[in-house]
This record gives C-alpha cells, sequence and structure tokens, in this order.
C-alpha cells in the first residue's frame, strides 16, 4: 500500500493512471453493455430477437449498400444500420457478419456490378432529388441489404419509400423498422420448413398471367403454396397455415362457406381481395361503358358474423391514378384522373401499413365494420378527405372525364377500403350444424367447433385487383403499376407488393417478432430556420467553451501544484 502511495505523491504518478486506463479499455472491448435512456427503447432488441440471434448455427452474412456519398438521411439509416448490426455481430457469437458495400462496386470473380445483381432481382433504386443551394440534382440510393445463409439469398427493402423527395418521416419509420426487417429476413431464411399457404382456386380467382407477381414474387419467394380447389376438397386442411381469396366471381355455396369457417375456427388466417361488384376495364374498353352490378358470392352473412361488410358500391376519390381516353373524337390519346382508381396513402397507423407509401387500387368497394365484443378491427386503408360512393347498379362512362368533378360531391373523408380483425371469432354456423352434419366433420378428423379457442385474425380488402398485376409489351408488370403511365411523368411505383408482403408476414409471424415491428421512433426534427439564426451561439457553446473550461481546470490545478509543493518544510 506504502508502495502505490509513494508512487502516486512523486513524479510517476502518471505510470498507474494511464495502466489502468488500458486495463479499462480491454476490458470494454471484451464485455459491452449499453444503457438505453431513450423513451421508445431505440437501442434495446426485442427479447425473441436476441434469442434468435444467440440459437443460430452458422453463419449469416450481410451486404448492406449504403456506402459512398449519400444524402445526409440515407448517411444516417446507414450509421443505425452498422449500429444494430454490430449488436447483432455480438449477441450471435460472430454468427452474423456484415459489411458495407457501394453498388458500383464489381462483383468478386464476376464482370458485373452489384447493382446489376440488385436488378436482376427486382430491386430498383429509389431516384431522390437531393436538395442543394445550387439547385437539385438526381441520385440513384439503393437503401437495400442482401443477406445470405448456406447458399440461400433474401434481400431486405430497408427504406420502402419511393417519393422523390426525401421524407423524413419516412426515414424515421425506416429505422425503426430496420430491427424487425433484419431478424425477419434471417429468421426465414434460416428456418428449415416454411409456412404453406392455400390459394382459393375454386369459385372463379384468377390463376393466369395477372397474378405472376403475387405467386411468383410474394407468395413462392418465402412460403411454399398450393392451388386449393374448396368445391373439390372435403375440408381445408391445418397444414395450410393462410388461406388467400382473390377477386372471386362465382358464388360460394354453404358447403364452401362452412370450411372457410371451420377453418378460421381452428386458427386458419385468411386475406379477402373481395370485388362484390362486377366492373372490370375490358367491358369499359370494348363497350365505351359498363354497369357495376352485385356479383351475389354469398359472402355478405359469413363476413358479417366476422365483424365487417363490404358494401355493393363503388368508392370515387379526386385523389386518384390516371387514364388514357380519347381526346377531339380522333385515335389522339390523353391522360386524365380517373375517380376510380383510387390511390391510398398510408397512415401508418399499424405495422402493416407503417411507411408503405401510396397503394393503388381499382374499382374499389367501401367497408363498413360491424359491432363485436371480441373483434378488434384495425382500418388499414381508408380514402382521402375527398371522396364519395355510388351504389349499385352503376353507370360507369369514359363521359365522366370530359368535364372536372363536381367538388361538391365529394364531401366524404376516409372510407375504409381494408380492415384487419382480430380476436376470438364465432362460428356463423353455430346452432345451425345437423347431426349427420357434425358427424361427418368429426369422421374427417376435424370436429366442428363454434368458435376460436385461441385470438385469431383476418383481413378483408375491398378490392380484388389490389394484388393482379397488368402487362406491358407482352411481359408481366408490378402489380398496382399502371402500364398506362410508364415512361410517362405520370409513372410512380405503388406499394402494393409490400403492403400485401407485410399483410402475409404479420397473419403469419410470431408476437416476438410483431413486437420489433411495433417499435416507434418519436421524430424530432431541428428548427432549420432558428439553428442558422443560432449558429454561432451553439459553436461558441460547443467548441470555445469546453476548450476554456480545459485551460481553466489546467491553470487551477497548476496552482495548486505550485502551492502544494512550495511549501517550507518544518524541522521535526
Amino acid at each position: 500500500m506504502s508502495f502505490f502511495k509513494h508512487l502516486s505523491s512523486g513524479k510517476w504518478w502518471w505510470i498507474p493512471v494511464i495502466l489502468f486506463l488500458i486495463l479499462i479499455n480491454y476490458l470494454a472491448s471484451i464485455f459491452h453493455q449499453r444503457l438505453d435512456l431513450t423513451n421508445e427503447k431505440r437501442f434495446t432488441l426485442s427479447s425473441y430477437v436476441k434469442k434468435m440471434l444467440r440459437s443460430l448455427d452458422d453463419v449469416v452474412h450481410i451486404d448492406v449498400f449504403l456506402k459512398g456519398e449519400l444524402p445526409s438521411g440515407f448517411k444516417k439509416l446507414s450509421g443505425s444500420a452498422d449500429e444494430l448490426l454490430s449488436e447483432f455481430k455480438e449477441l450471435s457469437n460472430n454468427n452474423v457478419q456484415y459489411r458495407f458495400i457501394t453498388p458500383d462496386n464489381q462483383m468478386d470473380d464476376l464482370n458485373k456490378t452489384f447493382a446489376d445483381t440488385l436488378a436482376g432481382m427486382g430491386i430498383e433504386p429509389i431516384n431522390l432529388k437531393v436538395q442543394l443551394k445550387a439547385g437539385e440534382q438526381s441520385q440513384l440510393v439503393y437503401p437495400d441489404a442482401l443477406v445470405s445463409y448456406k447458399g440461400k439469398i433474401m434481400p431486405v427493402i430497408l427504406y420502402p419509400g419511393s417519393k422523390i423527395l426525401i421524407d423524413p418521416e419516412d426515414l424515421n419509420n425506416a429505422e425503426a423498422l430496420m430491427e424487425y426487417h433484419f431478424a425477419s429476413a434471417i429468421e426465414k431464411i434460416t428456418q428449415s420448413s416454411r409456412p404453406m399457404i392455400a390459394y382459393s382456386s375454386g369459385n372463379g380467382e384468377p390463376t393466369g398471367a395477372n397474378v405472376e407477381d403475387f405467386v411468383e414474387n410474394v407468395l413462392s419467394k418465402d412460403y411454399n403454396i398450393k392451388l386449393l380447389n374448396i368445391t373439390a376438397q372435403a375440408v381445408i386442411p391445418d397444414t395450410f397455415k393462410l388461406l388467400v381469396i382473390v377477386k372471386p366471381s362465382i358464388p360460394f355455396t354453404t358447403e364452401e362457406k362452412i370450411k372457410i369457417d371451420q377453418f378460421v375456427m381452428r386458427g386458419g388466417k385468411v386475406i379477402w381481395c373481395i370485388d362484390r361488384l362486377n366492373a372490370e376495364m375490358d367491358s369499359l374498353q370494348i363497350k365505351n361503358q359498363v354497369i357495376a352490378y352485385d356479383r351475389n358470392l354469398n359472402l355478405e352473412d359469413l363476413l358479417f358474423k366476422y365483424g365487417v361488410r363490404i358494401n355493393p358500391d363503388l368508392l370515387m376519390d379526386l385523389q386518384c391514378d390516371y387514364l388514357p381516353f380519347v381526346v377531339n373524337g380522333k385515335d389522339q390519346f390523353e391522360l386524365r384522373l380517373w375517380n376510380y382508381f383510387p390511390i391510398f396513402v398510408s397512415k401508418s397507423n399499424h405495422i402493416i401499413n407503417k411507411s408503405i407509401g401510396l397503394v393503388a387500387g381499382k374499382f374499389v368497394n367501401s367497408i363498413d365494420t360491424v359491432k363485436s365484443d371480441q373483434v378488434r378491427k384495425t382500418i388499414l386503408l381508408s380514402s382521402s378527405l375527398n371522396s364519395r360512393t355510388i351504389s349499385a347498379p352503376a353507370l360507369i362512362s369514359p363521359q365522366e372525364v370530359r368535364q372536372s368533378p363536381d367538388g361538391v360531391l365529394f364531401v366524404k373523408s376516409e372510407i375504409p377500403a381494408a380492415v384487419l380483425l382480430e380476436g376470438k371469432f364465432t362460428s356463423l354456423y353455430a346452432n345451425r350444424m345437423t347431426p349427420a352434419m357434425m358427424d361427418t366433420m368429426e369422421n374427417q378428423g376435424y370436429p366442428f367447433q363454434s368458435s376460436n379457442i385461441l385470438e385469431n385474425k383476418m383481413i378483408v380488402i375491398g378490392d380484388g385487383d389490389i394484388v393482379l398485376n397488368s402487362s406491358s409489351q407482352g411481359a408481366p408488370i408490378p402489380m398496382g403499376m399502371n402500364p398506362y403511365t410508364i415512361g410517362t411523368q405520370q409513372q410512380f411505383p405503388f406499394a402494393n407488393r409490400q403492403f400485401i408482403q407485410n399483410c402475409i408476414e404479420y397473419l403469419l409471424n410470431n408476437l416476438g417478432l410483431n413486437e420489433s415491428a411495433a417499435k416507434a421512433y418519436t421524430l424530432r426534427l431541428i428548427d432549420k430556420k432558428r439553428a442558422e439564426d443560432e449558429r454561432v451561439q451553439w459553436q461558441i457553446i460547443n467548441i470555445v467553451i469546453p476548450i476554456l473550461l480545459v485551460c481553466l481546470f489546467a491553470i487551477l490545478y497548476q496552482q495548486l501544484r505550485r502551492r502544494k509543493y512550495s511549501m517550507p518544510v518544518k524541522n521535526i
């Protein structure tokens, strides 16, 4: 003890200080602990994600394409990705390896760039207009990543916004969802089996080229999909986790509805994409007008029991997409707004529609929610502040665009078009089944259930075209994209694919991942005008004052040492 006391009071006092600092830094490089003091727990991973990372049995490689000269918002997104993946790497015992790559770099042993590979996977860059004092310039940014594991590769979209100008709110939401996107991709690519999805094909649902994007780029990419003819099947097996019903045109029989109902009662999930009215573009182009009428699908009572009603009407919105119309009575076409093609702006009120951009609809039916104590309803898509509905039968004619729509008629707002239902559903056929029917179901191994034992969920969308794709020059184009605006200034990449992907993931994902997806970061924007006016003041506070304090401390320290060691020593 006397040795250290003597050392600390002598001229070599700084040696133990340096050794102590070196020891602290060495221990800090081995053991990490982060204290999260943010209100929204921004830097705290969910317990499920931590457990998943610690259970990885092999290395997961992640390539992030946010490197190089980037706008400030994407630099921040890149830094957040680096911090997050660093924590992923530590928790996984180095089983998560990552790197940041410039998309224009050449790939190893291949005569192409990473951007070419991304384009081959259907990943397109975002063309941003970067705001500069000298003007505007366009810049291509790839806010994406590739996750690879044992020869399998899965893309991750880090910034789903597709607006020309950078939206701080979208960037903030992208940062909040980053943990979920990376963790979801890691879980999918490492799982040994994929969930089974049934695509209903027994009631006139489309199965041709107009569902290619939905089937190939959404369903088949992450799930095992199988066509299921409900009419020919005695029961919908529990091996299917999700039933997708897209734009049926043939009415459902009671037997088919019982099969769907019991699938729901046993915990099966359903996505309903329903066009209650028959209104098709083909008829409009051939006959130059079309009368929209009820298809009489015989689903009203079933959906009403679950908590919604798809109305026999068409939603019209001043916020809409374009359609070509003949002008001057000749073969000259002009793109004009078509109120029957509403464009939905997400309110980001749920993890399904958080930061997804615009969703395009065609001949959409409005939806009403029905009171049900055990079922919660969340509106996922709704109209703008200037919308209306017209009831069937409705005459639709191109003559409507000859004059501007009467804004006085578009007085309704936020008309629901897609609803999430969650809770314990009750069977439509409770107390209505005969003993013979119940015995038959018992013999098939699926006894009748009058209600859900555990909570279940489904999504009802009043538009069957929302997941369909058109074609351009004989090739299918992404769902939601308008074939008539390709190559024009009105072309816009809608987020239909991402919306339906989020719907499926939410229905099938476990609660652990949904917990990480539910994170919300509070957006705290800087007042640019005040920051510019007080720039010099804050520069002085942050730069000059700390330097003065250090100098003042040094002067005081030297004065104290001089006073201590200049005192005369008394003789004993």
